[in-house]
């Protein structure tokens, strides 16, 4: 039986610590924070959507071809079944909301019964555990990796799990400065791109902070008036800086790559109808109800909060009734309903998305084993792979599953 040194104690380092200790090799787990799970304890605002319900064709459709053509093998082997399983046995309950997102039974503290279920685990088949144990350099050259730097110790290894997270989130430990190692022993791998992060905008709304649009669909555009590059339909939720909530987390990568590009605006449309059958519906509306005001008939829309600065903006008054609205004004409440200007976005912050885009090139890893082509005795797992799937449990699933795999050694 080998030494295994798995490298961050995370969502796939603990499963990969567990799976590898459960075949009776003797693993040592190596945690840079002085507890566990530290990002895993914050997802979900402390709720943590441990995986996505369905069958592994519908939760690999969520990523791209590439990507689910690689998860494929990992998830056959440990899908969501599994883990929730796994859990169930520890003493935690999950309940499945409408949408498919699978949590744990709501009460205070809900991520950190989850990571202390996987703490139980690791520790009941003897992975010993260090916290406070940060991996500064690794040393060796293909085919195997000679030795770990932990601090100012050198450790020499047989087996090793790298399991160290992407780059978002930094207070939380991933730093994502591992790429940068394994780039230097000659790894193929993917600078970290945001993805699933809040949108900052040029022309940020602080008054409506806390506001959300709901039902509706946000959307990437190359310019104010150019072609629609991708949308996304569902909540939109603003900040103090821009925007956040579902969608815009959804379309922070594609922003980022078009700001990157020199063209990006955004728009939000309430009603998913082409303009002209708007303006049609609201004519209809005036010739019914002559005294609707164009106030209460864009409430109806979109939030009061919202729709009090938007009336002062286009010097439409409170009191104006549908039936007095000019072309030029009927147009306005129109163009805010199906495509509420939002503006260009600034920076996307590649700390503060839930995951990062970019890591170790998928080429480059064996998807079975979840081993570095060409490395005898170097695995990868988790966040650190090129890996990003969608808001709803399914990179918490794709860090258990190639954590397992990356544990069958």
């Amino acid at each position: 039986m080998a030494n295994v040194i798995v490298v961050g104690g995370g969502a796939a380092g603990l499963v990969a610590a567990w799976r590898a200790a459960s075949q009776g090799h003797a693993v040592t787990l190596l945690e840079a924070n002085g507890r566990l799970g530290v990002k895993l304890r914050i997802s979900g605002g402390g709720k943590c959507n441990i995986t996505h319900d369905g069958p592994p064709k519908a939760l690999l459709g969520a990523f791209s071809v590439d990507q689910a053509r690689f998860l494929r093998p990992s998830l056959h082997a440990f899908g969501n079944g599994a883990v929730l399983e796994l859990l169930r046995r520890e003493g935690v309950e999950t309940y499945t909301r409408e949408n498919g997102r699978v949590f744990p039974q709501d009460r205070p503290g809900s991520a950190a019964a989850v990571v202390a279920a996987f703490e139980t685990l690791v520790r009941r088949v003897g992975v010993a555990v260090r916290t406070g144990a940060r991996v500064t350099a690794l040393e060796g050259s293909a085919p195997r990796l000679a030795a770990l730097r932990v601090g100012e110790a050198r450790v020499e290894v047989d087996h090793v799990i790298l399991a160290t997270g992407g780059a978002s989130y930094p207070e939380t430990g991933t730093r994502g400065e591992v790429l940068g190692w394994l780039r230097e022993l000659g790894v193929p791998v993917k600078p970290w791109f945001p993805a699933l992060a809040p949108i900052p905008l040029a022309r940020p709304r602080p008054a409506w902070e806390g506001v959300a649009l709901r039902n509706g669909e946000l959307r990437l555009c190359a310019g104010p008036s150019g072609r629609r590059l991708a949308a996304f339909a569902g909540d939109v939720l603003f900040t103090r800086t821009g925007i956040s909530g579902p969608a815009a987390l959804e379309l922070s990568q594609a922003v980022e790559r078009a700001r990157r590009g020199g063209a990006a605006w955004l728009a939000q449309a309430s009603l998913l109808e082409a303009p002209e059958a708007v303006d049609a519906a609201l004519q209809a509306e005036a010739r019914a109800n002559p005294r609707l005001r164009a106030a209460t008939w864009l409430q109806r829309h979109l939030p009061e909060r919202v729709v009090e600065d938007l009336l002062a903006e286009a010097e439409i008054g409170r009191d104006l009734m549908l039936k007095d609205l000019s072309k030029g004004g009927r147009r306005t409440l129109v163009g805010l309903v199906t495509a509420l200007p939002l503006g260009g976005p600034q920076p996307v912050p590649l700390a503060r998305g839930e995951v990062a885009a970019g890591g170790v090139d998928l080429a480059a890893v064996d998807p079975r084993t979840m081993a570095l082509r060409g490395w005898e005795n170097l695995r990868v797992c988790g966040e650190l792979l090129d890996l990003d799937g969608p808001v709803g449990g399914y990179n918490l699933q794709a860090a258990f599953s190639t954590g397992y795999a990356a544990g069958t050694i």
